[in-house]
């Protein structure tokens, strides 16, 4: 009786044990493929469903959560070099019955990438404007939601579509002349007469580089474990040759300052989400979008709100404020613009 005993308890230490053994060896040898699990997890967690989309040759990818409804579709642009899932951590506070959309920026993720394509600003716009005509987005004015790189977009998107748009959320967007310096631009306008595109801040190669890019991204501190440095980099380093090339083309002449370009053409109410201690587009940015995109009317005027944190990386402890914002502005839009 007690070998039996005995016997039970070894077999069901082994059957623990095998689970246990295999999350290691993936936490120590592959710790790309965990946080790509992870990330699979938490879509499924959320109720977010991932779905590709056509447009000719070009395909988009996607996820989404929720139907059309009453209230308006929310769109949300990612920033550079992220993909649709940075923003799991604010879906996770949104109410389920909104319908919510999440795409690859084009050549991020699982939508394509075309060395012929065009990726400034200019040419993201008229990429998004087709995956929204594909998935028929459209069909009643939408809130779009960018941050950063994908600020500028969403902003440059409003101004030429103003038909489509019945807000707009605009989470420390690129594409301004920003009042105040920082260290980021410094570096960069040194890196760009040495030359250096290899050098790059935002294109780690390294877990020691992923380190200090996390600094710059976040205000808020916290120790990252090297494995999962070392998986973040693994899961970046194939495609830092396109991140190079998109740099380039997004600080280049013609989209650097290409919001700042568009703003008075912008008419849909806005927000403007900004961290007051934002290394790397400085929060003077809102004040300059503040004061010259115009009111709409009898329409919400625009509202600035500053947080701590930057919010370039969306992370859960702000997240809560930042979909409390969103929704903010998304239920006033509703019940006065997009009934």
């Amino acid at each position: 009786m007690d070998l039996d005993v005995l016997n039970m308890f070894v077999i069901a230490g082994g059957t623990l044990a095998i689970p246990i053994l295999a999350f290691v060896a993936s936490f120590l040898l592959w710790p790309s493929a965990l946080i790509k699990i992870y990330y699979w997890y938490w879509r499924r967690a959320l109720g977010m469903q991932v779905r590709y989309a056509n447009y000719d040759d070009y395909r988009f990818c996607f996820s989404y959560r929720g139907r059309p409804g009453f209230k308006p579709s929310i769109l949300m642009l990612h920033g550079f070099s992220a993909h649709k899932d940075m923003w799991l951590s604010v879906v996770k506070f949104l109410p389920k019955n909104l319908h919510l959309v999440c795409v690859d920026m084009p050549g991020h993720e699982g939508t394509t990438r075309s060395s012929l394509d065009d990726y400034s600003v200019n040419g993201q716009v008229k990429r998004i404007h087709q995956f929204v005509e594909c998935i028929k987005l459209n069909r009643k004015p939408f809130h779009l939601i960018g941050t950063s790189m994908g600020g500028n977009v969403a902003g440059v998107y409003a101004a030429q579509y103003p038909a489509e748009i019945c807000s707009l959320s605009l989470v420390c967007p690129a594409g301004l002349p920003y009042p105040t310096d920082n260290k980021f631009l410094k570096r960069l306008r040194e890196l760009k007469e040495s030359e250096r595109i290899d050098r790059i801040p935002l294109i780690p190669s390294t877990p020691e580089e992923m380190a200090d890019m996390l600094k710059l991204c976040s205000y808020v501190r916290f120790k990252v474990p090297q494995q999962i440095l070392q998986g973040l980099v693994d899961v970046r380093i194939p495609h830092n040759e396109f991140y190079r090339k998109l740099f380039l083309e997004i600080t280049d002449e013609k989209s650097r300052h290409a919001l700042h370009e568009n703003m008075s053409k912008i008419k849909a109410p806005t927000q403007i989400i900004w961290g007051k201690q934002d290394q790397v587009l400085d929060v003077s940015g809102a004040d300059v979008l503040a004061k010259s995109i115009s009111d709409c009317q009898n329409y919400a005027a625009h509202v600035p709100v500053y947080l701590q944190d930057q919010l370039l990386c969306m992370h859960s402890s702000y997240a809560a404020v930042h979909a409390a914002a969103l929704m903010r502005i998304c239920s006033l839009i509703s019940s006065i613009a997009c009934i």
